[in-house]
């Protein structure tokens, strides 16, 4: 049977010396085929039955899983399918030594929001290709996918979700999630998958470097969780909710649906089942690096981005690591930004803007998630300046690069542990905003917030600039060098080398 998708690695953790991996394919028809595996040049050291995690119209999915020894000793893991369908095809990913921070690819925004930005581009997948290239010359061991891994937008253009749309907005709410829609909507988002995942350039990287994947709102649909509550909370919102849902955790995190419900790190307030579904954030550690993956649509409303319970439960994992270097925080949505409710404003009377309004109310800077946020910066202070701990943001979504920082005057710990960098890396593929955007976020950069008593948040100058931002596609590299610093080179469409900015840990140069 053919491949319609595949493979896919993900990254699973590590256990008993052990880097975790697992390897989705999509089959088109029933299959019963094993994967061979092993650090030899034929790759036949292990063999792996997989197990079915999911069907759909005649595809089947299956996934691998891999415990590769993960000792003093880098190395690259070769594997194939037992099968004459697909002799000759072979893949490889790296995996570090045991001591050795991994090299890091980060990247966001993988599609279009509207088809006709397309027309933007010359070349879509210009940005996988180059990270290609570089993964050629030294190979990552983790790709990170900071959200809207795919687009999910067009779910309206379905005829009986269209249909639904022409009613008035009091009948819609009160309209039922009906047996043809569930099958359209199921169909949309496993095609949906399935045809931009299995593009030749994203292809590559996917079945070369396991990844760490959290989505954001276009993986269910622009602007999810920030829209008023009747609209969430009627049959066809939480019905398109939970085919994303499903699709997410199958395609992303290689999971049966409902199988991550009851994960390690999971949210156990009080609420209905729709009002607090469960939390799909994740938490992993590989020596002196330590990674949260935040969960910011799960649970999101215009008033929460996640609930209590899950926030203590990750700060709990945090607090209880000892001796990181480095703790990498993944939020998909900027902490450090320009105030939104400013550029709303200036936008509102600029026709053809008004798209960003769900835009602007998911920030963080919204006025109702200012006090979360506010709850996420000191705990991570708090952490950083007990434990001597360098904590850096990723985040994507705003289709720029840039970086920001958050500082604090508080006495307490290391200078330098008072320093929290963000950085942003946005878009592999959507174009960036048009020059009046960037105008408006440029002009708005030099501002300094005050975030608390002694707290204050800004933008830096881009490295090797004058600007705050860049407004061209970009990814981030996170390579580490022998002092445990991690050299944070974004990779910018139509630029020969990359800028550069060192993250140094706690313990090095004050300040930074």
């Amino acid at each position: 049977m053919a491949i319609v998708l595949g493979p896919v690695l993900a990254f699973r953790g590590t256990q008993e010396d052990r880097w975790n991996v697992s390897v989705l394919f999509v089959f088109d028809g029933p299959a019963q085929r094993t994967l061979r595996w092993g650090d030899g040049p034929a790759g036949n050291d292990h063999t792996g039955q997989g197990q079915e995690i999911a069907s759909h119209d005649g595809r089947r999915v299956w996934r691998y899983d891999l415990a590769v020894p993960n000792d003093a000793s880098a190395r690259t893991i070769n594997y194939t399918l037992d099968d004459e369908a697909v002799a000759g095809l072979g893949w490889s990913f790296s995996v570090p030594g045991q001591d050795q921070m991994p090299r890091v690819a980060y990247a966001s925004c993988n599609g279009f929001s509207d088809p006709r930005d397309m027309k933007k581009v010359d070349d879509k997948n210009a940005q996988w290709k180059n990270m290609a290239q570089r993964h050629a010359g030294a190979a990552f061991h983790l790709l990170l996918m900071g959200g809207d891994q795919v687009y999910g937008d067009q779910i309206w253009e379905l005829p009986q979700i269209k249909q639904w749309l022409e009613q008035d907005r009091s009948t819609r709410r009160g309209a039922a999630f009906t047996a043809a829609m569930k099958g359209a909507v199921e169909k949309f988002y496993f095609d949906l998958y399935c045809a931009r995942w299995s593009q030749a350039e994203p292809a590559a990287l996917l079945a070369s470097v396991p990844t760490l994947m959290m989505w954001d709102d276009h993986d269910i649909f622009d602007g999810w969780g920030s829209y008023p509550k009747d609209d969430h909370e009627c049959a066809v919102y939480r019905g398109i909710f939970r085919a994303a849902r499903n699709a997410f955790q199958i395609f992303q995190r290689h999971s049966k649906p409902g199988d991550l419900d009851q994960a390690d790190i999971t949210d156990r307030s009080a609420g209905s089942a729709f009002d607090l579904p469960p939390y799909l954030g994740s938490v992993y550690r590989m020596g002196g690096v330590g990674i949260v993956v935040l969960d910011m649509r799960s649970q999101r409303t215009q008033t929460r981005v996640i609930g209590d319970a899950a926030w203590n439960d990750v700060f709990a994992w945090v607090d209880r690591q000892k001796d990181l270097k480095h703790l990498l925080v993944m939020s998909s949505i900027p902490v450090v930004h320009p105030d939104f409710g400013l550029l709303e404003s200036l936008l509102g009377v600029l026709p053809g803007q008004q798209e960003l309004e769900d835009d602007l109310r998911d920030h963080w800077r919204s006025r109702p998630h200012k006090e979360e946020r506010l709850r996420l910066i000191h705990r991570l202070l708090a952490f950083s300046q007990k434990q001597k701990t360098r904590v850096t943001l990723l985040s994507g979504d705003v289709h720029v690069g840039a970086v920001g920082v958050v500082e604090s005057q508080r006495s307490g710990g290391p200078e330098n542990a008072s320093v929290i960098n963000q950085l942003t890396a946005s878009a592999i593929v959507h174009p960036a905003p048009d020059g009046m955007v960037l105008y408006f976020l440029e002009m708005q950069s030099g501002r300094v917030e005050d975030v608390d008593r002694g707290i204050t948040a800004r933008m830096l100058k881009f490295p090797g600039t004058t600007n705050a931002f860049i407004g061209a596609r970009n990814w981030l590299a996170l390579e580490p060098d022998p002092e445990q610093r991690l050299w944070a080179n974004w990779h910018v469409e139509g630029e020969a080398t990359p800028y550069t900015k060192v993250i140094h840990p706690v313990q090095g140069i004050e300040g930074d």
